[in-house]
């Protein structure tokens, strides 16, 4: 690996790049359609699509436990990313499939498909961005930050490809689109992984599992999650399900993430291979997922409400042609592609005296809160039935694309450096799982999203309208950074010398 380590990274990442980057396109493609095709062509109503869409993005993010599980201990990470990428492609195909004969079980079955496959495609392959690097190499930040622009140029293209083809021709055609773009990813992949997915060293990454990386003295017997560990994730799930699905009311879907997002790490942190640095070092980790729950619960609005915000109340005139509201949920990618490098060279620029890993999350949070903060005075004068200009909309995406860029591939970056080897896709699935529950609570706010002459009520909070909307998150991402903000240097001193 010739590349200078101070400006250069390896060819390996640009491969993971082009692989992400139409993975991306397939699930966002699908994404960006989903609640409109819920709601006009299956005649769902509103809360009930949010509800689907919020069980399915929350289930997407929880499978990458199994698939991380799968890799650290028998299959590795080229061979997870392999049958993930062939499970989501059919997926797609059985949505294209469901959009011809307007099948909901055939929806339904296809959005498990894609959720399996996602599990075992989504954490190996942001674990191989860290290997192609020396351990503790300053590049890391700047490499997910490359890397979370192919993320993102793949989601700037699917609404806008995906999108016109399922709102303006037929939602089984956008679906289709979705498919071809995944089987590009898979076909990229086993081409050229040999090739290019080597270490610094010239060794073949992710074609064993995990637990061979075992640095020397590091326990052998402990390399992953062993039968006593899985039995008491599988024991603590089942009660905490109880307790979530019969005692508070939760879904099932609800019910299965959160039991999951609780038993999985307590029972990571009880391994008792785990040295006291390495238990300090993933307390972090988990603190942190804690706080993005927060941040991607309400991000996660782009794909449900604020898809009908745009489609009801914003005024998508240009020129006399109407633009698809789908294509919105391009501007948050396209804002991203654009400002992804300045970040990384800001990154790297600020060197030894840039913010530690949790403060740049705790900004990230601060800015999701002023997008809202923003969009809120564009809603706070118009009355019901009016539509609102584009540029409020806009703003919004532009805000919530920066603090995007200071938490999420900080945090991807983040978990590849604190991970123990024995334990990194597991632990990167870990900090999907705490998407998972964002995401699912996430559909849960979406529900709330209050219709013309109706209220609901949120823990006492009670929304007439969109205002009320959008300040609910203003409050929970305002008040989630602060507290993060306030226990940063706390959390700095835990990760023993990593930023």
């Amino acid at each position: 690996m010739n590349m200078n380590q101070d400006t250069g990274h390896p060819k390996g990442l640009y491969l993971l790049f082009f692989t992400e980057m139409w993975e991306r396109f397939s699930y966002y493609g699908m994404r960006a359609i989903l609640v409109l095709f819920l709601t006009k062509q299956l005649t769902m109503d509103k809360a009930f699509a949010s509800e689907i869409y919020g069980s399915f993005t929350g289930l997407v993010y929880l499978t990458p436990i199994i698939g991380g599980y799968m890799a650290d201990r028998y299959w590795g990470n080229r061979k997870s990313i392999v049958v993930g990428g062939v499970l989501m492609a059919i997926g797609q195909f059985m949505l294209f499939a469901s959009g011809m004969a307007s099948s909901t079980l055939l929806t339904y079955a296809a959005l498990g498909v894609i959720v399996f496959g996602n599990g075992f495609f989504k954490p190996n392959i942001s674990t191989m961005v860290g290997q192609l690097y020396p351990e503790n190499d300053r590049r890391i930040d700047s490499a997910y930050t490359i890397f979370y622009m192919g993320i993102n140029l793949g989601a700037f293209l699917a609404p806008l490809v995906c999108g016109y083809l399922g709102e303006n021709i037929d939602f089984k055609w956008g679906f289709f689109a979705a498919g071809v773009g995944m089987v590009i990813s898979t076909i990229s992949f086993v081409w050229l992984k040999s090739d290019y997915l080597v270490s610094p060293t010239g060794l073949q990454i992710g074609s064993e599992p995990n637990k061979a990386r075992l640095k020397e003295g590091e326990s052998q017997v402990h390399s992953a999650m062993d039968t006593r560990q899985v039995l008491a994730i599988v024991v603590g799930s089942l009660a905490l399900f109880l307790l979530f699905h019969f005692a508070m009311g939760f879904d099932v879907f609800g019910a299965v993430i959160f039991a999951f997002a609780i038993s999985i790490p307590m029972t990571i942190m009880f391994d008792r291979s785990l040295n006291a640095i390495e238990r300090d070092r993933i307390w972090v980790i988990f603190i942190a997922a804690f706080f993005v729950i927060f941040f991607w619960a309400a991000f996660e609005q782009a794909g449900a409400s604020l898809t009908f915000f745009a489609d009801e109340q914003t005024d998508r005139m240009l020129f006399g042609w109407e633009m698809p509201a789908s294509w919105f949920q391009s501007f948050n990618a396209a804002f991203i592609v654009i400002f992804a490098p300045a970040f990384s060279a800001m990154w790297l620029r600020m060197g030894d005296r840039q913010p530690s890993s949790p403060t740049k999350q705790a900004i990230g949070l601060a800015l999701l809160a002023l997008g809202y903060l923003y969009i809120s005075f564009g809603v706070s004068g118009a009355s019901g039935g009016s539509k609102v200009s584009m540029i409020w909309l806009t703003g919004l995406y532009l805000l919530h694309t920066f603090g995007e860029l200071c938490l999420s591939p900080i945090g991807l970056a983040m978990v590849n450096k604190l991970s123990p080897a024995r334990l990194a896709s597991l632990l990167m699935g870990v900090w999907f799982l705490a998407n998972a529950t964002a995401n699912k609570f996430a559909g849960m706010l979406s529900a709330l999203y209050p219709e013309e002459g109706s209220s609901k009520n949120f823990m006492g909070y009670v929304m007439t309208n969109t205002y009320d909307f959008f300040m609910l998150f203003v409050v929970m991402a305002g008040l989630a950074s602060v507290l993060l903000f306030i226990l940063s240097r706390r959390l700095q001193k835990l990760m023993h010398g990593i930023r």
